[in-house]
């Protein structure tokens, strides 16, 4: 009788302690790191968004365009708050994440299994805390099939080690970091890649070199505006950089080898060096 009581409280509390968590975070799948689940906001303002992070929550937005087309405008926001664990999970696995469309599921409530929205949306803006890194508000934009969206898509380069130029000791000078284009949003791209492989010293790639898809298209005043250039050396201000960057970090290293003020106290019992880290906490 008493084995039979212990499997019953024991399958009593295996059965609390799946209620004590959400749905979609009880049921492992693939799907963890593509769909983001959030649950309705009915109030906005920065004390229920408070609110909302102190519980391990992130205050979102869902942006509806007005039509299919670019600059039809907002038609609707949707407030929503999200899961700051499972956005956190997703940023680490996706280094595009504000160019990848992801799926989207809104639950009646956290502890509910009903959906009562689903779809494809964009993040299109991740703001973060200065000091601790956390997630501190997420805005994103449906993205049906169909719905032209602009897109800021980041560049990166490739064929470094084969680059004829690069191999005569030419020095690579990134001109652009990201391009905007105007995408359907079946057809957005998480980056732009240029090739290096076959470029020399004095060759450039210029915007409208870079093969796309047909249905992409560049939002650019100037489509001949280089993205990157292969010198035969580095430029003097580049140069300059790296001296003085390589300087500040000597001046770095010498400071941690020398004690602050030579050791003497400041007169409250602590170096300058520990004071300075409570003036921080203090502010």
């Amino acid at each position: 009788m008493a084995h039979c009581l212990r499997r019953a409280a024991a399958a009593a509390t295996a059965a609390g302690e799946a209620v004590s968590s959400p749905p979609w975070r009880r049921a492992a799948s693939a799907s963890y790191h593509h769909t983001i689940q959030a649950v309705p906001r009915e109030t906005a303002g920065p004390r229920a968004a408070a609110r909302e992070r102190r519980h391990g929550r992130v205050p979102a937005v869902l942006l509806t365009l007005a039509g299919a087309g670019p600059g039809e405008g907002v038609a609707h926001r949707k407030l929503l708050t999200a899961d700051r664990k499972q956005l956190g999970e997703m940023l680490k696995q996706s280094p595009y994440f504000l160019s990848t469309p992801v799926g989207l599921q809104v639950r009646a409530g956290e502890r509910s299994t009903a959906v009562v929205h689903s779809g494809t949306v964009l993040p299109i803006k991740v703001h973060r805390d200065e000091t601790t890194g956390n997630i501190l508000n997420l805005v994103m934009v449906q993205a049906d099939e169909g719905t032209m969206l602009k897109v800021n898509l980041p560049v990166e380069f490739k064929g470094e080690d084969s680059c004829p130029g690069l191999k005569k000791g030419g020095f690579l000078q990134k001109i652009r970091t990201s391009l905007v284009y105007l995408c359907p949003a079946e057809h957005i791209p998480p980056k732009i890649e240029v090739d290096l492989a076959n470029l020399d010293i004095g060759d450039r790639v210029s915007m409208n070199d870079i093969p796309v898809h047909p249905s992409l298209k560049l939002l650019s005043k100037n489509e001949t505006m280089p993205v990157c250039k292969i010198l035969a050396s580095k430029p003097f201000a580049e140069m300059q950089r790296l001296k003085a960057s390589n300087c500040n970090k000597t001046r770095g290293e010498e400071s941690k080898t020398i004690p602050s003020a030579f050791g003497e106290p400041d007169g409250r019992g602590n170096n300058s060096q520990t004071d300075s880290r409570n003036n921080n906490d203090n502010n």
